[in-house]
């Protein structure tokens, strides 16, 4: 008898110990594809993260947080959450729709008495849900705030200007500024600042101590990632973008340290240890498809993917992958990318973090992270398939025709002044020695030289915004009075 339990005791321990062989072989080809990617993707620093089954199995650090320093990452450095920050407010907002403060279908005017649109309809009926969504009839007006020197309450103000650009809850146009008001109706029905109110309730029960919702609570810190753009092969340090005036919408800042606990918490479905933070029937809804996404809104990865549907939930874009759910979202800013993705149904979750612009090495991690972790093996090469998606064969870049020995129909003096456009603001041409020089809205600044005609070339001082042309125009009595820029017309006061 003793003989038969000893070959039972062998046989468990032999296939324990080949289970644990087959893992760590998941995470060394899992790393091993990393190592590879950023040979390719050529990001300067990355952090990755991966849970499976209540537990953190691989956090891992590569590179620099600044190009051509010797100032490593690790898993104290602290990145860029940006649009991976709305599922955060989704989830606060769960918390007061499980406290009774609001539910999902309420008008947000009901709460929030001063929201106006200019479409009297949808100023009436939007609600909360609709908010998450991505539904509410807008268009893209990040201008207000990314273009504008205006607060975040003047963009919130301003979102009355704004013609709708489809009916209620017909389409899917991503909105940062539905989620900045949705910030609002966490500060208004709480009675703290949305970062607070996150702090409070998920940072700090979480465990995530450094995890701040706001770049400027973070900008003297030493240990974080600097912005970097690819220039022609070159990869260069940019300034760092902020968006703390629309801060629910993109702005908290973390480590990958922090953010397994936030994924972790997740797979848990609203659990941390004994804690229930969000009930479960509540937490169901965050993840339920809520909106149709067509093809034409949806990412690139599709062409590798080839999902039978999309859909955005709370704050996640979704789609089926090998028959589940995935759940997912990306965060991005000028220099600085993130991506959190989960299929829940087989227990897995990831996280990346890095520091170069839209470097899409973040979607090959994730998708092969998720074959690993759940076959034991890569369904594919994701790296090198996605690869050509985001950088096609770059055709010839052909300037714009230009008529040689023209001259503009006005004096270059009679360009400066200030030039006004009703949603975008105004734009100042002034002149620096023998050069023009432009400035819209103490924000965006470059400078302007005669191109053909009455059209001037501008180049950006943010090199990644490259370089564009100002259509002048004369008016009825001869005068300079209008600028076209970014397709709209500026009227010269």
């Amino acid at each position: 008898m003793r003989t038969f339990f000893s070959i039972i005791a062998i046989a468990f321990f032999s296939i324990l110990n080949l289970n644990a062989q087959a893992f760590d072989k998941q995470l060394k080809l899992l790393d091993d594809f990393i190592v590879e990617g950023i040979e390719k993707w050529k990001p300067p620093g990355l952090a990755v993260t991966v849970v499976k089954d209540d537990n953190i199995i691989f956090t891992k650090t590569y590179g620099k947080r600044t190009v051509g320093t010797d100032k490593k990452v690790d898993e104290n450095t602290l990145f860029g959450c940006m649009s991976t920050t709305k599922a955060f407010v989704s989830a606060g907002l769960a918390m007061l729709v499980d406290e009774g403060k609001i539910q999902w279908d309420d008008k947000v005017i009901d709460h929030l008495p001063d929201f106006r649109l200019k479409d009297a309809y949808i100023t009436r009926e939007l609600t909360i849900r609709d908010l998450l969504t991505h539904r509410s009839g807008l268009g893209n007006s990040d201008y207000l705030w990314s273009m504008m020197s205006i607060s975040g309450d003047s963009a919130y103000h301003k979102l009355k200007e704004i013609d709708k650009s489809y009916s209620l809850r017909s389409s899917f146009i991503y909105q940062n500024l539905m989620y900045h008001t949705a910030g609002k109706v966490i500060e208004e029905k709480s009675g703290k600042g949305w970062g607070q109110f996150l702090d409070e309730r998920i940072f700090k029960p979480l465990q995530m101590n450094r995890t701040y919702p706001l770049l400027s609570s973070i900008e003297t810190f030493e240990n974080k990632a600097d912005a970097h753009y690819d220039f022609d092969g070159k990869i260069t340090k940019v300034p760092q973008m902020s968006v703390d005036k629309v801060g629910a919408a993109g702005s908290m800042w973390s480590t990958i340290s922090d953010i397994g606990q936030w994924i972790k918490f997740l797979l848990n479905e609203g659990r941390v240890e004994n804690d229930t933070l969000i009930q479960p029937a509540t937490f169901k809804e965050l993840f339920k498809p809520q909106q149709l996404i067509p093809s034409s809104q949806f990412y690139p990865t599709q062409q590798v993917t080839k999902p039978n549907w999309m859909t955005y939930g709370l704050g996640w874009f979704q789609h089926d992958y090998k028959d589940k759910m995935v759940q997912f979202h990306t965060g991005s800013l000028p220099g600085m990318v993130a991506i959190a993705g989960m299929i829940p149904e087989d227990n897995v979750g990831v996280y990346v973090m890095g520091n170069l612009d839209h470097v899409e090495l973040r979607h090959a991690i994730m998708y092969a992270a998720f074959d690993l972790f759940t076959e034991g093996k890569l369904s594919r090469n994701w790296s090198e398939e996605l690869y050509p998606i985001y950088h096609p064969e770059e055709a010839e870049k052909e300037e714009p025709q230009r008529t040689a020995g023209t001259k503009p129909s006005f004096l270059e003096n009679d360009l400066l002044g200030k030039y006004h456009h009703d949603r975008f603001g105004w734009v100042e041409l002034s002149k620096k020695g023998n050069q023009l020089e432009f400035n819209m809205n103490n924000t965006i600044y470059g400078t302007l030289s005669h191109w053909h005609y009455d059209t001037y070339k501008a180049v950006f001082r943010r090199q990644y915004m490259g370089e564009g042309m100002i259509n002048f125009r004369l008016g009825s009595n001869g005068k300079l009075s209008h600028a076209e820029l970014f397709g709209e017309d500026f009227i010269k006061l």
